[in-house]
């Protein structure tokens, strides 16, 4: 049995349906469970772009419910004509499982050293310390710049591939996916858990049935959606 470790959460966001305002979509996602983790006092890195680490007691029991497809019903920014726009991105909360635990053969793996982009100073721009892994056989690729050094990127990298291995096995046990790609939704407008309406000011979940402010939200009070979701573990 593969040692999980709940009090680190990983969050992968996707962009979905929307072009570029679903991407400008999946970094508002991204600041809402920043902003959360920052007003939990839970401790908060970026591994990639649209990668997250929080770390925190049970965070991952906490957020598990945040995985599928965010809808958002919104005038975008490079709209003209004010029209309202529907996007979509998805979610993935995973838990940290030790990559002792999970069979990796390393010949299936390739990583290649690269700059890590972004603020950091003079190492972050001259020094490749960032890595970016590649699976062969399943094709899970991307990279890790958290830290300044390669070798600590490197077994985060190795770490976050055990993770994901792990979850696509447990997913083929309960029946949910046939591919790797499918644990998360194709992010299709219809495939979605949650509604953030702008004219409305409201966020809605579709699996209770439940609206909340929107602003409470964007500003990573999550407090009350959370509570309100924790009804989901008495139904599985």
């Amino acid at each position: 049995m593969p040692t999980i470790d709940t009090n680190i959460a990983i969050l992968e966001f996707r962009p979905g349906a929307g072009g570029d305002e679903a991407t400008i979509w999946t970094q508002d996602l991204i600041r809402i469970y920043t902003r959360y983790a920052n007003k939990t006092g839970w401790k908060i890195n970026q591994i990639d772009t649209n990668i997250i680490k929080i770390t925190g007691f049970d965070v991952f029991n906490q957020l598990k419910h945040e995985i599928g497809t965010h809808r958002v019903q919104r005038i975008p920014t490079t709209e003209k004509r004010g029209r309202i726009h529907t996007s979509t991105a998805t979610v993935a909360v995973l838990p940290m499982v030790s990559s002792k635990d999970i069979k990796l053969n390393l010949s299936d793996v390739e990583i290649t050293a690269c700059r890590a982009g972004g603020a950091g100073g003079q190492n972050v721009n001259k020094v490749s310390t960032a890595v970016r892994l590649t699976h062969k056989p399943t094709g899970i690729t991307f990279s890790v710049r958290q830290e300044r050094s390669q070798q600590q990127n490197r077994e985060i990298a190795l770490k976050l591939l055990a993770t994901r291995l792990w979850q696509i096995e447990e997913d083929k046990k309960q029946g949910k996916i046939s591919s790797a790609r499918s644990g998360i939704g194709q992010a299709m407008r219809a495939e979605k858990i949650r509604t953030y309406n702008y004219a409305r000011n409201q966020v809605k979940d579709h699996r209770i049935n439940k609206s909340f402010n929107l602003e409470k939200i964007l500003s990573g009070d999550l407090t009350d959606l959370l509570l309100e979701l924790t009804v989901l573990d008495t139904k599985n």
